[in-house]
C-alpha cells in the first residue's frame, strides 16, 4: 500500500512517498499531487515501483520537484526517461485560411474531373473497339445482367407503379369530385405517368437496386485484386465488365418504364371504377390525351436515366478505395450521385421540352 505525506515549511513543500507504487496505488496519489509545483520528494520508503510509479516520479520531476533517496533499481528506470528533457508536445496545425481551403477543394475537383473524363474516354474507346469487332462484345454477360436488372426488378417496379397510379388517381379524384370532374383524373394520371412519374420512379428504384449493385460488385473486385488480375491477363476491365452492364441497363430501363406506365394506368383504372367511371370512358380519355410523342418522350428519358445509373455505379465501383468499408462507401456514393444526376437531368428535360412546346 502506498502512502503519501505532505508537509508545508517556510522553505517550501516536501513530500514523503513510501510503500508500493503500482497501477492500483498511484491513481489516488496522482490526484493529490497534480497541482503541486516545485517541491522536495523523499522516496526512501518506496519498496516497489513499476511503470505507473516511474510515471508519477517523472511527472513530479517535470513539475520542478527534486527526488531524493530513490532506490538504485528504481532510479535507473527513471533515468531512462531522461527527466531533464521537457515533454514533447506536438505542434498544433495552423488554421487553414479560406484561400487555402478553396485551393485544396479546386485541386480535388480537378483530379475528380480528370478521372471522370479519363473514364468516359476509356469507355468510348472500348465502345469503338466493340463496334469495329462485335465478336469482342460479351453477349452472354449482357443477357445475364439484363435478366438481373430487368426481369428481376419487374416485381418491385410493378408494385410501386401500381400503388403510385392508385394513390395519384384517388388523391386527384377527391377534390375533382366536388366539381363533377372525376373524368379528368384520367388526363392527369395519364400524362403524369407517361411523361414524368413512371420514368422517374423507375430510375430511383433502379439507382437503389442496380446502381448500388454495380458499385459494390466492382468495388469488391478491386479490393480482392481481381481487376488487377484482369489487366495482367491482358483484358480491359472497361470493355470486359463495364460495357456489358451499361448496355444491359440502358436497354432495360425503357422496358421497365413502359411496364410501370401500363401497371400504373391499371391501378388508376381500379380507382376510377370505384368512382363509377366506366372503363371504356377511362380508356377513351387516356387514348385521347396521351399521344405517341408523350410515350416516346418518357421512354427516351428512361433510357437516359438508365445509362446514367450504370455509368455512375460502375465509375464509383472502379474508384473505390481499399478495405472492407470501401465497398459500402462506393455503393452509397453511387446511389446518391445517381439520384442527383437523375433529378438534374429530369429538370433539364423539362426545360428543353418546354422550349420545344411539348
Amino acid at each position: 500500500m502506498a502512502q503519501l505525506e505532505i508537509s508545508n515549511h517556510p522553505q517550501g513543500t516536501s513530500l514523503k512517498l513510501s510503500g508500493r507504487l503500482d497501477a492500483q496505488t498511484v491513481a489516488p496519489i496522482w490526484a493529490k499531487i497534480r497541482q503541486l509545483g516545485a517541491c522536495e520528494v523523499d522516496a526512501s520508503g518506496v519498496t516497489y515501483c513499476d511503470g505507473a510509479g516511474v510515471a508519477l516520479f517523472y511527472t513530479l520531476a517535470q513539475g520542478g520537484a527534486t527526488i531524493h533517496k530513490l532506490a538504485p533499481p528504481f532510479a535507473e528506470l527513471l533515468e531512462v526517461f531522461q527527466i531533464e528533457k521537457p515533454l514533447f508536445k506536438a505542434e498544433t496545425a495552423p488554421p487553414i485560411g479560406w484561400l487555402t481551403a478553396l485551393g485544396k477543394a479546386t485541386a480535388e475537383y480537378k483530379i475528380a474531373l480528370h478521372t471522370a473524363i479519363t473514364y468516359l474516354g476509356e469507355l468510348s474507346a472500348a465502345l469503338h473497339q466493340v463496334l469495329r469487332s462485335p465478336s469482342k462484345l460479351r453477349i452472354t454477360e449482357i443477357l445475364v445482367t439484363a435478366s438481373k436488372n430487368g426481369a428481376d426488378a419487374l416485381p418491385i417496379v410493378a408494385l410501386i407503379a401500381g400503388l403510385l397510379g392508385m394513390i395519384l388517381a384517388f388523391q386527384s379524384a377527391i377534390p375533382m369530385r366536388q366539381f363533377g370532374a372525376e373524368i379528368f383524373v384520367a388526363d392527369l394520371v395519364g400524362l403524369s405517368l407517361v411523361r414524368e412519374l413512371a420514368p422517374l420512379m423507375m430510375a430511383v428504384l433502379l439507382a437503389g437496386r442496380t446502381g448500388a449493385a454495380f458499385a459494390a460488385e466492382l468495388a469488391s473486385m478491386k479490393v480482392n485484386e481481381e481487376l488487377n488480375a484482369l489487366v495482367t491477363l491482358g483484358l480491359n476491365p472497361i470493355r470486359y465488365l463495364v460495357l456489358p452492364r451499361i448496355i444491359a441497363t440502358t436497354l432495360m430501363a425503357p422496358l421497365l418504364s413502359a411496364c410501370a406506365v401500363l401497371i400504373g394506368l391499371i391501378g388508376a383504372a381500379v380507382v376510377m371504377l370505384s368512382f363509377n367511371i366506366p372503363i371504356q370512358t377511362y380508356i377513351s380519355r387516356i387514348s385521347t390525351i396521351v399521344d405517341l410523342g408523350d410515350f416516346a418522350g418518357g421512354l427516351f428519358k428512361a433510357t437516359v436515366f438508365g445509362m446514367e445509373i450504370a455509368l455512375i455505379g460502375c465509375y464509383h465501383g472502379l474508384q473505390a478505395g481499399n478495405g472492407a468499408s470501401a465497398v459500402g462507401a462506393a455503393a452509397t456514393q453511387a446511389v446518391v450521385s445517381s439520384i442527383v444526376a437523375i433529378v438534374v437531368s429530369d429538370g433539364l428535360f423539362a426545360f428543353i421540352f418546354y422550349l420545344a412546346g411539348w
